[in-house]
């Protein structure tokens, strides 16, 4: 039997080399964090924005077969949650709308991480289900009319509380910075969806309380 002889040899990592290679991958890793946080905020932005847009077609369904009118301007009597309206209860305009919105789980921003969806609509939503803010005084007859949005809404960097909120121009509003980074998605009348920044946010409704006939203030329910 012949014996052969192998030139080959086996070579492990010295320390310094895998020191290296050790290095170079969390390099990797940290250049790659920013795209992989942009990637995922963007991705919330457009869950949000979705979610909005089904909420606005809930809104229009519901007013169709309740005189043309939205939960919120419509006495209890007759099926809506007027009263409660007037009290900033985000969470009574949400729930008479359980059959339109189908699953409570649009009703929680993807970006919110103190919010978490309510297992089912048997049950009274509260503030801890919702991300959502609402107009109480929009109506169909103004399409452009912000009706819900984000609510990490703030007044002089100061967080808004639940219940019913005044906007006035002494008092103009602002994103927070812990949901889509000082912008947000706000649902309109007609049933479409915008992001928009803190600025285009605090002059909509310095703009709509200045422009709109006897108006001194804008208000919004929050959860």
């Amino acid at each position: 039997m012949n014996l052969r002889v192998s030139d080959r040899r086996n070579y492990a990592l010295t320390r310094i080399e895998a020191i290296v290679v050790i290095f170079s991958l969390l390099l990797l890793v940290i250049m790659l964090l920013p795209a992989l946080g942009a990637a995922a905020r963007k991705r919330s932005k457009i869950g949000c924005a979705n979610q909005l847009k089904q909420m606005g077609l809930a809104f229009r369904i519901w007013e169709g077969d309740h005189q043309d009118k939205y939960p919120m301007s419509l006495a209890a009597k007759n099926g809506g949650v007027m009263e409660f309206a007037a009290q900033g209860n985000a969470e009574a305009i949400f729930q008479t709308m359980s059959n339109e919105l189908s699953t409570p789980r649009i009703l929680v921003c993807p970006a919110d991480k103190d919010r978490w969806p309510a297992l089912s609509f048997r049950s009274p939503l509260t503030s801890s289900n919702l991300s959502y803010f609402i107009n109480p005084d929009s109506n169909e007859s103004n399409p452009q009319d912000i009706m819900t949005g984000d609510d990490n809404l703030e007044i002089r960097g100061v967080r808004v509380k639940s219940g019913l909120l005044t906007i006035s121009a002494n008092n103009p509003i602002a994103w927070s910075a812990d949901r889509h980074g000082r912008s947000g998605n706000v649902g309109m009348a007609d049933g479409s969806c915008q992001n928009i920044s803190n600025f285009g946010l605090t002059n909509y409704f310095l703009n709509s309380v200045l422009s709109t006939t006897n108006a001194t203030s804008w208000r919004l329910a929050i959860p």
